[in-house]
């Protein structure tokens, strides 16, 4: 009973209360932006042919693989007083938060929509060209063929920003009722030895990645089923 009157302490508490907000204003926020971006990088990479688009193709897997970490220490210092974009006064505010996580979720989203647009695009472009399709009627068949794909490569960058640490830390500053996030808090918990409000934030972020799973599934189970129908 201990146990469950502190869970329920936590989440009563206002500051974790501002920890969840903060992280799924951010998640849902940076996820728009780089969905928009990647999703139509994504289909632009694999449907035009121009000088450098190997190297772009690199540079996006290279990014695909950098450390979280060092995104934050680059927005830190685009974003310091003295820094090129010191003037927008983004440091330790959620939109400079946003701005990291773009830089982070963008070349997943990217790689991601680009590789099921290889194996897909070739194949739905053909087909519009034999019903005569406009060009604009191409696009929207080749979308709608790939949604399901579209769909899981956003819900993976969800999954990537609301368990992000190093990049928030660093551009947000862990600022209570401000940019804290759960994973920030955990983060600050664990270090003042304080378990139990560390483990409850820790199933609350399990539950909403088993929420996205289900989702997911449940969104696959159903497209499957009007493909039979």
């Amino acid at each position: 009973m201990d146990i469950i009157n502190e869970a329920i302490q936590v989440f009563t508490d206002a500051g974790i209360g501002d920890a969840v907000r903060v992280t799924l204003v951010m998640a849902v926020c940076s996820v728009t932006i780089s969905s928009f971006l990647g999703i139509s990088l994504g289909l632009l990479l694999e449907q035009y042919n121009f000088p450098g688009k190997r190297v772009l193709i690199r540079v996006n897997h290279t990014l695909l693989g950098i450390p979280p970490v060092v995104v934050g220490l680059l927005v830190y210092l685009l974003l310091m007083r003295n820094g090129p974009l010191g003037m927008l006064s983004l440091l330790f505010t959620i939109k400079g938060m946003i701005l990291a996580q773009i830089i982070i979720i963008t070349p997943i989203i990217t790689s991601m929509v680009y590789s099921y647009a290889v194996n897909t695009a070739p194949a739905v472009r053909a087909f519009a060209v034999t019903m005569g399709a406009s060009k604009r009627q191409t696009k929207i068949l080749i979308v709608k063929e790939m949604k399901n794909e579209i769909y899981f490569a956003i819900v993976t960058g969800f999954g990537r920003a609301i368990s992000e640490v190093g990049s928030v830390m660093l551009v947000g500053g862990n600022i209570e009722d401000r940019t804290r996030t759960m994973t920030t808090a955990i983060s600050m918990l664990k270090s003042q030895g304080i378990y139990t409000e560390g483990v409850t934030l820790g199933v609350l972020l399990l539950v909403f990645a088993f929420i996205l799973q289900w989702a997911a599934e449940s969104f696959q189970k159903r497209e499957l089923e009007n493909e039979n129908y």
